[in-house]
């Protein structure tokens, strides 16, 4: 919720600074729900983007979701009406939540995929509008903001590594990255690092699956 929360802010204050109503925010925040995307999302509105080029730069901005939703195909086997709205609301943070797997036993798992969804999104709304109030009340220097998006991905990272002894995903993750960034450049390398990640972690899977066993 923290985090939701304050993300939020920072989006609702730079999407008004930018000019978007406060209604605006609110339905990028409802239907959109894609933190870093609504970010670059405000520079594409306000620059005038063409239809295309939000189309690509969304695919590009979320392709990493492709690959979340690999991994959650056996968990959510079985969610029934609860699917459509799972598959819609799985972000970074959720998808962080729902790998975890902490329901009590007993619990309908289903059910705890759900309200944390529904939840996070909840926030994000929460503090998306409470940004975009301040934003139209204060004014001041909005440089930097965007970076909270960055800085929580790295404490997800650092979370996933701390909660876990088995870091060679991690390391694949990280290499793969650089691998790509050195070899396609910054503004090209999203794409075929989540698809070298992809291929060796699938190629690895059994091992790590094994390892990871082997730890509990």
């Amino acid at each position: 919720m923290a985090g939701y929360i304050v993300l939020g802010i920072g989006f609702g204050i730079l999407a008004k600074v930018n000019g978007l109503s406060v209604l605006w925010v609110f339905l990028m925040s409802l239907f959109i729900y894609a933190g870093s995307m609504q970010f670059v999302g405000i520079s594409l509105i306000t620059g005038g983007a063409s239809l295309i080029t939000t189309a690509i730069t969304t695919l590009l901005v979320n392709a990493r979701h492709l690959f979340y939703s690999i991994s959650m195909v056996d968990k959510y086997r079985g969610s029934g009406l609860k699917k459509p709205y799972l598959i819609f609301g799985l972000t970074d943070e959720t998808y962080s939540l729902v790998c975890n797997d902490d329901a009590e036993e007993g619990f309908d798992k289903h059910k705890f995929y759900f309200l944390i969804t529904i939840l996070n999104q909840s926030y994000w709304v929460m503090g998306s509008l409470i940004g975009a109030i301040l934003g139209g009340i204060i004014t001041f220097n909005t440089a930097g903001i965007d970076f909270a998006m960055t800085a929580l991905f790295v404490t997800v990272f650092v979370e996933q590594w701390k909660s876990t002894k088995e870091h060679r995903p991690a390391l694949i993750g990280l290499g793969a990255t650089g691998l790509c960034l050195i070899i396609f450049g910054s503004e090209n390398f999203l794409i075929p690092s989540m698809a070298l990640i992809a291929i060796l972690l699938t190629i690895l899977r059994p091992a790590l699956t094994k390892k990871e066993a082997e730890n509990e």
